[in-house]
């Protein structure tokens, strides 16, 4: 009846908590014998039953290895804009989004089928597709768009309410309640970065600033939803399969905007077109995915603190931009109060 049990239930596995299961390639399968029910299983360690807890605590090795994926990640996007500056220096700014996505995809494509990863269920594709409209399309035109009147600093302090943001659109997705430690953090943070963005233009919000707040809420939508997929399949897949589905799209933007724009190349605008789009669209999705599997969404967003200091220092050695002294100040303002509500979410996760 074991052996039945686990033919007939090939589920058990997938309903393991996502932050702590292993990938799908790392469960090895059933001898034949089991699955046809005729003897009893020789696994020495059978996997989760459906009623099973979420999982057991993190081994400490792979709690530090998910820990240094994460942070590999941060450091990644840290360095988008500053990429991007360069990048705006040979192209366009709708040449360089659509490149970007080119690239990307092709890298992505190549790795999913060196992978040999079978395709996805046909429901998981219309959250692919906002994971792709949000995180590969909509953050980055509308950054690249904000950088051409917005310094990379300013644009690194706005940008650091995006964990936030997630948050708020994954507690409004899931029907989670926070506490109020986490809405008074939460508006506190709202108000440095309001207060940082006026002053900064002078008394009005510019142009650049609509296009940063409009990427914070279509990239933290893009998340919400990849967070949601990684939940039925690794992270990694979930970028790759966002990644490929919107290359037909990229393709067709860049041979409409390459004879719009003029294209100057030089050094600079080929290491920010690459990076943007192997660095970050890629490698930085890549292993933050797999990191955020392996320690946890709370564990791995507390790295993702410091990637507005860690732009403001790229901005400052690559690209030689005076940094406001209200520019760290509000970056460091927003790290503690956005610091809050991730402490505020976890007391309340603790709670019985």
């Amino acid at each position: 009846m074991r052996a039945q049990d686990s033919a007939t239930q090939p589920s058990a596995i997938a309903v393991a908590d996502p932050a702590v299961a292993p990938h799908p390639s790392a469960v090895a399968p059933r001898p034949a014998s089991t699955v046809a029910g005729v003897g009893p299983s020789t696994d020495a360690t059978p996997g989760p039953s459906a009623g099973a807890p979420a999982g057991p605590p993190l081994a400490p090795s792979r709690g530090r290895s998910g820990t240094v994926l994460a942070g590999l990640g941060v450091v990644a996007f840290s360095l988008t804009f500053p990429a991007t500056a360069w990048g705006l220096e040979s192209f366009g700014p709708w040449s360089l989004v659509a490149l970007r996505s080119v690239l990307a995809a092709l890298v992505a494509g190549g790795v999913l089928l060196a992978a040999r990863v079978p395709l996805p269920a046909r429901r998981h594709w219309a959250g692919l597709a906002v994971v792709g409209g949000g995180v590969v399309v909509g953050f980055p035109l509308l950054t690249t768009l904000a950088l051409q009147t917005s310094t990379t600093s300013h644009a690194a302090v706005v940008v650091g309410l995006l964990p936030l943001t997630t948050a708020v659109l994954g507690s409004l997705r899931t029907g989670e309640r926070p506490s109020r430690t986490f809405w008074i953090a939460a508006l506190a943070g709202a108000a440095v970065v309001i207060a940082f963005t006026v002053q900064q233009s002078g008394g009005a919000l510019t142009s650049g600033d609509l296009y940063l707040f409009g990427a914070l809420l279509v990239c933290a939508a893009g998340y919400t939803e990849g967070g949601r997929l990684a939940r039925v399949m690794p992270g990694w897949q979930v970028v790759g399969w966002a990644l490929v589905l919107c290359l037909p799209l990229a393709v067709a933007g860049s041979l409409v905007a390459l004879p719009l724009e003029p294209v100057h190349l030089n050094a600079h605008g080929v290491l920010g077109l690459v990076w943007v789009a192997a660095g970050s669209t890629f490698l930085g999705l890549y292993v933050w995915y797999r990191g955020m599997a392996a320690i946890g969404v709370a564990r791995a967003s507390q790295l993702q603190l410091a990637q507005p200091l860690l732009t403001l220092v790229w901005s400052f050695l690559l690209l030689g931009e005076e940094v406001s002294a209200a520019a760290p100040v509000a970056a460091v303002a927003v790290l503690v109060c956005i610091a809050a509500t991730q402490r505020a979410g976890r007391r309340a996760g603790r709670k019985p």
